[in-house]
C-alpha cells in the first residue's frame, strides 16, 4: 500500500512542480516553448522541483489522515500551512487561491470547518479538487452515501458550494475504480453508468449531511460532458484549463484518457496553459495511481522538493490505512 500511496502523492507533487514555472501562461505562448521536463524559475522564480499550494494542501490533508479522522485537524493544518509555512517546499507560501484564503480566515475566526468555505456559485475554483486525493484512502471502503457526505465536508473546508463537492466526489470515485484495478476507460464508463443515477436517486435520504440534498439537476448538468459524453473524443480546442473546478476536472480526465503513461499525461496537462500547476497536479494524482510510482521519471523525482519527507508521509498514511481496516 505504501507504493500505491507514494504514486498518488508524488503524482500530485511532480505534476504540480512541472506546472509552477509556467502558471498563467497561455496555451499559445507555451506552445512556442513547451514543457518537456522539470524546469525552474519562471512565474514564481522558484527552483526546479518546487511544488505549490496544490501539493502543500494535499500533504496537509494526508498528514491529518495519519491519525483519527477529524475535520478540525484538517482545517488547522491548512491554517498552519498559511501562517506557519507547514508543508511548504522551501519554508514559504508563494501562492494561494482567493477562496482558500477566505476560508482560512473563517477558520481562524472560529468557524466550524465544514462551514468555512464560501458557498456562493462564484467560489467554484479548483482549490478543493486539487488537494482531495488523499481522502481516497480513508473513504475507499465506506458505503457510497458516506463517501459522498465525507467528501462534501472535506471539500467545504475551503469550497462550500455543492458543485465543488460533486467534482471532488467524481474525482475520488474515478480514483477508487483505479485503485480497485480497473483500467482508465473502465473507470470512466463505470462513472457514466452509475454516478448520474446515484447523485439523483441513491444519495438523497441516505447521508449524514441532509442539508446537501436534494441536488439540483441543473448542478448535475454541469458535469454532462463527463457523465453523458465521450470527453476523450474532443479536440484540444474544446478543453479549457482555467481555475474553474469543472474545467480542471474535465482537463484532467481528458489528459488521462488521451495519453498512455504518467509523463505523457502530466506534460499534456501542463502544456494546456493557464492554471498549469493545478491541472498538472490533478492529472498527476490519477496518473500516479494508474501507472504507479515507478512510472514517474527518476530525473524529475531527483530534484523534487522534500522527497524524503513525502516518502515518510506516504509510509505514515499507509500505516494508518492498514490499521484502520
Amino acid at each position: 500500500m505504501k507504493k500505491i500511496i507514494e504514486g498518488a502523492l508524488f503524482g500530485v507533487a511532480v505534476g504540480d512542480a512541472l506546472g509552477v514555472p509556467v502558471e498563467f501562461k497561455s496555451r499559445r505562448r507555451i506552445a512556442k516553448d513547451p514543457v518537456t521536463g522539470m524546469r525552474g524559475y519562471g512565474t514564481y522564480d522558484q527552483s526546479p522541483g518546487t511544488w505549490s499550494d496544490d501539493s502543500s494542501l494535499t500533504f496537509c490533508l494526508a498528514e491529518a489522515l495519519t491519525s483519527e479522522f477529524d475535520l478540525h485537524t484538517i482545517g488547522q493544518n491548512f491554517v498552519r500551512w498559511y501562517r506557519e509555512n507547514f508543508w511548504t517546499p522551501h519554508g514559504e507560501v508563494f501562492d494561494i487561491g482567493i477562496t482558500t484564503a477566505t476560508a482560512i480566515g473563517n477558520l481562524e475566526g472560529g468557524q466550524e470547518p465544514h462551514k468555512a468555505g464560501p458557498t456562493d456559485e462564484y467560489s467554484n475554483g479548483n482549490g478543493s479538487l486539487m488537494r482531495i486525493l488523499p481522502l481516497l484512502f480513508y473513504i475507499r471502503n465506506k458505503p457510497l452515501p458516506e463517501r459522498f457526505s465525507i467528501t462534501h465536508q472535506v471539500s467545504s473546508i475551503t469550497h462550500g458550494h455543492i458543485r465543488s463537492a460533486i467534482a471532488c466526489f467524481y474525482y475520488l470515485e474515478f480514483a477508487r475504480h483505479l485503485l480497485d484495478g480497473k483500467s482508465k476507460f473502465e473507470a470512466y464508463q463505470c462513472l457514466r453508468d452509475e454516478l448520474l443515477a446515484q447523485l439523483r436517486d441513491e444519495l438523497p435520504g441516505q447521508t449524514s449531511a441532509p442539508e446537501v440534498f436534494p441536488i439540483n439537476p441543473t448542478e448535475i448538468a454541469h458535469f454532462d460532458r463527463l457523465l453523458k459524453g465521450d470527453i476523450h473524443e474532443l479536440p484540444v480546442e474544446k478543453i479549457s484549463s482555467s481555475g474553474y473546478v469543472i474545467h480542471a476536472l474535465e482537463a484532467s480526465i481528458w489528459c488521462l484518457l488521451t495519453t498512455d503513461g504518467y509523463a505523457e499525461a502530466v506534460l499534456k496537462a501542463v502544456n494546456l496553459g493557464e492554471d498549469t500547476d493545478t491541472t498538472g497536479a490533478i492529472t498527476g494524482g490519477l496518473a500516479g495511481l494508474l501507472y504507479g510510482m515507478d512510472a514517474i521519471p527518476e530525473e524529475w523525482l531527483a530534484v523534487l522538493a522534500r522527497r524524503e519527507d513525502i516518502e515518510d508521509l506516504a509510509q505514515r498514511v499507509a500505516f494508518s490505512y492498514l490499521h484502520a481496516r
